[in-house]
């Protein structure tokens, strides 16, 4: 049997980690202190035994090492150079503090956030989307309250479920997170929003669990434009109100400009201008109303800008349908922040790969390619720009082959 047309000298997996800076790692780790009192499981084989579960979508301790056995020769020319045994990994993902690899996380991020970023100079490109922020948070679900403070209950149990949040800001043009905070997931999510770490001229897209009259204010005063959700409940006085109508009658936007007022601890008053711009979504059949303090948007351009906010919603389906996120290697909350800021450097990793492909993939294709293909040896540009070349090459021999005699010619 020949050799595959996309040969490699190396398994793919050696080509995903090359993307990682080796001593930059160690010296993540040595100035947190992940390496004292090891031996040989230093941060480098605990990343690369913890990539390769995480890609691989290992459910348990029991599956990582009963594969890494199997693939024992290959793994060799990785730096895995001993076996791992359960025990052995487990406690590395107890003892080894979460922030290294957060640490790791942020190194690669502020490495490949030109890469990840979609060019600003098309033509199809808003002048905003450079500018944009996007900002909200999901829920994984641990069904254990002894961990993270729970939020809601198991359907059939009726038992409180334990839950960590993972609150997430993106910019909308390089689609991975820019800034993480992990909390309990009875958590607010309006702690998140800081206005300080914003700068004039910036863009917020939230949804409406971030309202908050101060932070608004905040944001207008430092020139920042956010864009977010109606409440129902929200009290404001109406200043003007203006009605956009369709060539037929009908009203296609409405837009308010608004004051809202607040009392505040120390018994000030406080006075927050914006505009609330309702237009008819014509997938969901209703009015949607959202609010923000821009005053120079047109409405199709702040109607555009909250769309955009469903990046960070397409994100966290990517990382929970395509990375282990439901089984966790540890019960220690150590553990469980660890294989999530592991899940964050296989997604970015990826996406980094996945910016150099000429032929287009969706994530979800790839991901699941890279995870069949991880241990081959084949070249991932090669196989991945040009996945049938194998099956024209083998056709091409078979049809120049001479064909085979029968008994009953």
């Amino acid at each position: 049997m020949g050799k595959s047309t996309h040969f490699s000298g190396q398994p793919l997996y050696g080509q995903v980690i090359k993307l990682l800076d080796k001593s930059k790692i160690f010296q993540i780790s040595r100035e947190n202190g992940g390496e004292r009192y090891t031996k040989r499981f230093n941060i480098w084989v605990h990343l690369v035994v913890m990539l390769y579960a995480v890609i691989m979508r290992f459910d348990s301790l029991r599956e990582i090492t009963a594969s890494l056995q199997a693939e024992a020769r290959k793994l060799n020319h990785l730096g895995l150079t001993f076996r791992i045994g359960r025990s052995t990994l487990a406690d590395a993902n107890k003892r080894r503090s979460e922030h290294i690899f957060e640490e790791i996380y942020r190194q690669l991020y502020g490495r490949y956030r030109d890469v990840l970023s979609s060019d600003s100079r098309s033509r199809k490109t808003p002048k905003w989307m450079k500018r944009l922020q996007i900002i909200d948070s999901t829920t994984i679900t641990l069904f254990s309250n002894l961990i993270f403070k729970g939020v809601g209950r198991h359907p059939k149990t009726g038992k409180k479920k334990g839950g960590i949040k993972v609150h997430t800001v993106i910019h909308a043009n390089e689609g991975v997170p820019s800034d993480i905070k992990f909390t309990s997931a009875a958590t607010n999510d309006s702690f998140m929003l800081k206005p300080a770490a914003l700068n004039k001229g910036d863009i917020m897209a939230m949804d409406r669990a971030y309202i908050d009259y101060e932070k608004f204010e905040q944001l207008s005063e430092r020139g920042v434009v956010y864009v977010t959700k109606m409440k129902k409940s929200l009290k404001y006085k109406i200043l003007n109100d203006t009605a956009y109508q369709t060539p037929d009658g009908l009203t296609e936007v409405r837009v308010q400009e608004v004051v809202f007022t607040k009392k505040l601890k120390d018994g000030k008053t406080l006075e927050h201008h914006a505009r609330i711009v309702t237009y008819v979504d014509e997938v969901k059949h209703k009015l949607i109303s959202l609010l923000t303090n821009d005053k120079d948007f047109d409405p199709e351009e702040i109607v555009a800008i909250y769309r955009k906010r469903w990046e960070i919603e397409l994100l966290f389906k990517q990382m929970k349908q395509n990375f282990p996120l439901k089984y966790f290697y540890g019960e220690s909350a150590n553990a469980i922040k660890i294989q999530i800021w592991v899940t964050l450097i296989a997604n970015l990793l990826l996406m980094v790969m996945q910016k150099g492909l000429k032929r287009q993939w969706s994530f979800s294709g790839l991901a699941t390619m890279v995870r069949i293909t991880l241990m081959y040896y084949v070249d991932f540009y090669s196989l991945f720009n040009n996945p049938e070349k194998d099956w024209e090459y083998v056709l091409a021999e078979a049809s120049e082959m001479p064909p085979e005699l029968t008994l009953f010619d």
